[in-house]
């Protein structure tokens, strides 16, 4: 078959080179200029099938709401939210319920864990390296957040997820360099979760998938889709430099645009929809609307600093601020710090409240580790549903299929999710139970 994807970021690239390796002819459409230009850019890189779960779970209600009027809170609501926006956090709050989230969670660490194992399968086979270290050490900085963190050692003891709760001692241990000034009462050890740089195993995925035919058509919007037996793709080429900047903007996929001399309009056997953000307009001109809503994240990235040819100090693999929700990631010879989840606003607007409790934790636990006078900010949106889990597999529209709505889950599930919607648009059974990963959830 003849199979376009719309969208380049980790999920698109790994479901274009897996269609590939089934024998298709694949056709990428990304409005950006290059792969993992957006979402997948400067995450945090930590793959921890463990701690994958639904944003929608039983006392997120509170702490969301006791996190609006913190500092430093984790989650942080824009002061003016659109209808759509309000519409989702209803759905959102109705999702916490435990019955909801545990079957939710239940899925998304059944697709994690299998998305772990199939990224190790493809990294083994085509030999790639993209800066990975093995390890994820969860701080707990006093004896109270020890005791708010039981239920979810509970929690994944009955998931089977190997980890250890250790001493401040053994912490400092396993991440020598953390600052001793800072409080520490024990740490949660998950040496079988990683840390690597999702965007450039998405580049190296990306060669790879091109040496097996793939076509990635770079600088193109799609405009439309036109579901049906052959389902047709309307886009347009756009000049370099016309849009530098992610944009919820309906007028970047407006089907009322004039064609230019660079337009395609292209027919194909499937159309699988990748495209984060852009996805909801685009399914929606196609009759299909989905409760897709950016929840921002922010990250800083900087140079770890040197002596003699080696990094000096800093995170020897990943570790997660559990009181901030705030991750610290060895990119290499870089330090990543990622957090934040803000709901609302817009992608070109950077609140400079999260970015200040990045820095806050990074000088807490590795004061003077990086050249922060090289540092690179980055807000990226991770588009997600109000219950948590992504959708795979049928849209209901004829031709047409969807593997989006990750979240701030899409390195850890990416792999895992091209395989499974590999198998199904070749009619073979998932490797996962898609009950509650499917847009059945959502009639």
């Amino acid at each position: 078959m003849h199979v376009a994807v719309i969208g380049a970021g980790i999920v698109g690239v790994t479901t274009a080179y897996e269609l590939a390796a089934d024998g298709h002819q694949v056709t990428v459409f990304e409005r950006r200029g290059s792969v993992a230009a957006e979402a997948s850019f400067a995450n945090a890189g930590v793959v921890a099938p463990g701690y994958v779960a639904p944003w929608a779970a039983p006392g997120m209600r509170g702490k969301a709401l006791r996190s609006l009027f913190s500092r430093h809170g984790p989650v942080r609501l824009h002061p003016t939210l659109d209808p759509a926006t309000l519409r989702w956090l209803w759905r959102w709050w109705r999702a916490c319920e435990p019955g909801t989230w545990q079957a939710n969670r239940l899925a998304m660490q059944a697709l994690a864990q299998y998305s772990r194992a199939r990224l190790h399968e493809l990294v083994a086979r085509l030999k790639l390296e993209y800066e990975r270290h093995d390890g994820y050490l969860v701080l707990l900085r006093t004896p109270q957040d020890l005791k708010l963190a039981r239920p979810a050692l509970k929690t994944l003891a009955e998931a089977g997820v190997r980890f250890h709760l250790v001493d401040a001692a053994r912490c400092r241990e396993i991440e020598p360099d953390l600052n001793p000034e800072t409080p520490l009462q024990a740490g949660v050890h998950l040496a079988d979760a990683e840390v690597g740089n999702c965007r450039q195993f998405a580049h190296l995925l990306r060669n790879e998938a091109q040496r097996a035919g793939v076509n990635f058509v770079f600088h193109s919007h799609v405009d439309r889709i036109e579901p049906g037996e052959r389902p047709r793709v309307v886009q347009h080429s756009v000049v370099v430099g016309e849009s530098t900047r992610l944009s919820q903007a309906d007028d970047l996929f407006d089907a009322t645009r004039p064609m230019s001399a660079g337009d395609t309009d292209d027919h194909f056997d499937a159309v699988v929809v990748c495209a984060a953000l852009g996805a909801a307009p685009l399914l929606r001109r196609a009759g299909l609307r989905l409760p897709l809503q950016p929840v921002y994240g922010y990250s800083i990235t900087a140079p770890l600093r040197q002596h003699h040819g080696h990094p000096d100090h800093g995170p020897r693999a990943a570790l997660m601020d559990e009181r901030y929700k705030v991750a610290i990631s060895r990119i290499g010879n870089r330090i990543r710090v990622a957090g934040s989840a803000e709901v609302g606003g817009a992608a070109e607007h950077m609140n400079p409240a999260p970015l200040e409790t990045l820095y806050k934790v990074l000088h807490d636990w590795y004061p003077g580790a990086a050249h922060m006078s090289q540092v690179q900010r980055w807000k990226g949106a991770r588009p997600m549903l109000p219950d948590g889990p992504p959708l795979l597999g049928e849209s209901g529209l004829p031709g047409v299929w969807l593997n989006l709505g990750h979240g701030s889950s899409g390195w850890a599930l990416a792999c895992g999710s091209a395989r499974v919607l590999a198998d199904r648009l070749a009619g073979r059974p998932a490797a996962v139970d898609l009950t509650r990963l499917s847009l059945a959830r959502w009639r």
